[in-house]
């Protein structure tokens, strides 16, 4: 979601990598190669309903397929290399957002982070580990790019195709004024995350009460209308990512801050790939 300051089991991947292509058998014609084939064509049949099986199962998240370009500036790492539980679904790389379309910058489904933001995270992984929780991002480093394409969006008032999922109470051209989006994002420094918690076994995510991402009054942390429930859950993320040395922001449940980032006043725009 985006951040407030100044106006992100299965391990994800980047678009510049690229799915494996089947090769063609190169036999003559004949039983033997019809029967190959078939045979071949069976065997990877299975391997992709195992994959989506495995998927299901991990609250779908992706599964290997794509992978990490690797050329990120030094101070900051692929997320899932350093928690050894968490799920992802990371939003913008997908049309599943307020926007409802890929988000610029999102080449791929990768959280990446500040080394410090990673390693206070695997402090909070740890943490609810025992609980029988895990980690689901929503977003973590965010480039700026991503941030203007959210200005264009919000300029274009006649697109509306997901007001009602995510934005019913608002007039979009407010977003900023409101708080719900930034000019500058805090994302961009690299040691913001949006993220809930999940199921440790399904990966699916808990009660909170409302989605990630939605903008209004019930994504606040104190919000009306919360069962007693949703309210604990909210309460048991809170505590932990403020054990772990992140802030809250008071608008969204999902969205924290590394009380001590390392870069407080820069703002990156190397793409997610």
């Amino acid at each position: 979601m985006p951040a407030h300051e100044e106006n992100l089991s299965s391990q994800t991947m980047s678009e510049e990598g690229q799915s494996s292509e089947q090769e063609e058998l190169g036999a003559e014609p004949g039983l033997e190669s019809d029967q190959a084939e078939m045979g071949q064509n069976s065997a990877q049949e299975g391997e992709e309903a195992q994959l989506e099986a495995e998927a299901d199962q991990a609250g779908d998240q992706p599964i290997v397929g794509i992978a990490k370009k690797r050329e990120l500036p030094e101070g900051f790492v692929y997320a899932d290399e350093v928690l050894e539980y968490a799920f992802y679904d990371i939003r913008y790389y997908s049309e599943y957002n307020f926007v409802g379309e890929q988000i610029d910058g999102y080449h791929a489904p990768f959280a990446i982070l500040s080394v410090q933001a990673a390693k206070a995270l695997k402090k909070a992984e740890q943490a609810l580990e025992p609980l029988g929780y895990s980690l689901l991002i929503y977003d973590a480093y965010r480039p700026q790019k991503a941030v203007e394409h959210f200005k264009k969006w919000a300029a274009e008032e006649q697109d509306v195709k997901m007001k009602e999922e995510f934005y019913p109470d608002i007039d979009k051209k407010n977003v900023f004024k409101l708080g719900y989006l930034s000019q500058r994002s805090g994302h961009s420094r690299g040691s913001t995350v949006d993220l809930t918690l999940a199921d440790q076994e399904t990966g699916e995510p808990i009660d909170m009460g409302g989605i990630h991402d939605f903008l209004g009054e019930i994504s606040a942390h104190d919000a009306a209308g919360l069962t007693e429930v949703q309210t604990k859950n909210r309460l048991l993320l809170k505590e932990t990512m403020m054990a772990a040395g992140f802030k809250p922001y008071n608008k969204e449940w999902w969205h924290y801050t590394l009380n001590n980032e390392p870069y407080p006043k820069k703002y990156f725009d190397f793409d997610v790939e």
